[in-house]
């Protein structure tokens, strides 16, 4: 076999592709993904194509490290089995790989008494997640666990962690490595192409315009996802529009007014959990997202334009119908984006006693939120199959802490599909 040809190729080097590759890697003599933390035992050729420079470049990079328990999900759904198998398999990892992540804990706060029902809905979940140790705090159980905090009720939800994402991807980088694959970086994928009379695809890069065959191709690719299920050859039913996401950092004094992490009850009619405190494992405390649209998928700046980016979410039925279901809501948060003061305002309504001027601007992240014509949002993960190919066009939140779990069911369809 030459050396431009593979079994596998998988496009992306987050936490999800990486995930993905580990778990083909580590496969039982049947074939088959095994454990979570199985040992190589597989000849496989398999590369991992990015076209940044680094792994976690984007989502896996970006985001504020927690590791989440599960709470938000509809019981019995795959994001909830797949968070719980994550969760733990991923704290298992760290402590195993020695990588800093502390269980912590999080405190969901009512601020008053119209947002109990939906807290109460939150506890109701959580049970029927699985969530041992999750309880029921008022006020005084509030200002008990963070006593800057304010509210009227609240939900203590102990299996809440922190890690840094990117420290997570490089270790499953070092894995896929050391299990044999291969990692390719400043190579984006132009076309997948199926060659004629043979069960192998022709995949194109922009570095140097180079070519890889392989028998089965899994795509995991973010923010891109849409774009290249199409170069693909494949029809996915929904678009990538990006969601920038905001964030302020608590100055030096102040951080030790948030003892771990602090979030409010998310408004059930939107997919963004309002933004919130979050002490970081290697030190200091942020506050945000916020969730404006960018305006271009790589768009962590206002500055940063895309007009190709930009008119395929405008242009977009499926944005349009969400623009003018949430259009209220967005101005908000582009207020938020612009104004200190407004972002202040909201952080006041957790943490009174919070100064403007006890804030400095900090990162951003960019989330691929999947929309369907209709102006849906796809709240789980989606995928999308073709002849010897898979991709994922949609790993929404918790997909980072579930990634070793999300990792092992993505090789277990792709291998059910190269059989």
């Amino acid at each position: 076999m030459g050396e431009s040809q593979y079994d596998i190729v998988v496009v992306g080097a987050g936490l999800v592709g990486l995930a993905t590759a580990r778990a083909l890697l580590h496969q039982s003599s049947s074939g088959q993904p095994s454990s979570l933390q199985a040992s190589p035992a597989t000849d496989l050729r398999l590369l991992v194509l990015d076209q940044e420079q680094r792994v976690a470049s984007h989502q896996s990079g970006h985001n504020s490290g927690v590791v989440h328990s599960g709470l938000y999900y509809k019981p019995g759904s795959l994001k909830a089995r797949l968070c719980a198998e994550g969760r733990e398999a991923l704290y298992r990892y760290c402590q195993r790989r020695e990588i800093a992540v502390e269980r912590c804990g999080k405190l969901v706060v009512a601020v008053d008494e119209s947002e109990i029902p939906a807290l109460e809905e939150l506890h109701r979940r959580g049970v029927a997640n699985g969530l041992d140790g999750i309880e029921r705090l008022d006020e005084a159980g509030i200002r008990a666990r963070e006593p800057a905090i304010r509210g009227v009720a609240g939900l203590w939800v102990p299996q809440t962690g922190i890690v840094d994402y990117r420290v997570v991807a490089e270790a499953y980088a070092a894995d896929v490595e050391a299990g044999g694959g291969q990692l390719r970086t400043g190579a984006r994928v132009l076309s997948v192409q199926r060659r004629e009379g043979i069960n192998r695809l022709q995949v194109r890069t922009g570095r140097g315009v180079e070519e890889v065959d392989c028998r089965l191709l899994v795509a995991c690719a973010g923010l891109w996802s849409d774009r290249l299920a199409r170069a693909a050859g494949l029809r996915p039913a929904v678009r990538i529009v990006p969601f920038r996401g905001e964030y302020y950092e608590l100055k030096a004094h102040c951080q030790d007014l948030v003892k771990n992490l602090v979030y409010p009850v998310p408004d059930p009619r939107f997919p963004f959990l309002g933004v919130h405190f979050t002490r970081l494992v290697g030190g200091g405390v942020e506050a945000g997202p916020n969730a404006v649209l960018a305006l271009a998928r790589d768009g962590y700046t206002w500055g940063r334009v895309s007009w190709r980016d930009l008119a395929s979410a405008l242009l977009y039925p499926g944005f349009l119908r969400l623009a003018l279901r949430y259009g209220r809501v967005g101005i908000m948060e582009v207020a938020r984006s612009l104004s200190s003061r407004a972002f202040h305002r909201s952080l006041q309504r957790l943490m009174p006693e919070l100064r403007r001027e006890d804030l400095v601007r900090a990162g951003a992240g960019v989330r691929a939120q999947a929309l369907r014509p209709d102006g849906r949002l796809v709240d789980d993960f989606a995928l999308i199959e073709g002849e010897g190919q898979i991709h994922v066009l949609n790993a929404p939140s918790p997909a980072a802490t579930a990634s070793l779990a999300i990792g092992v069911e993505i090789a277990r369809r792709a291998m059910r599909l190269a059989d």
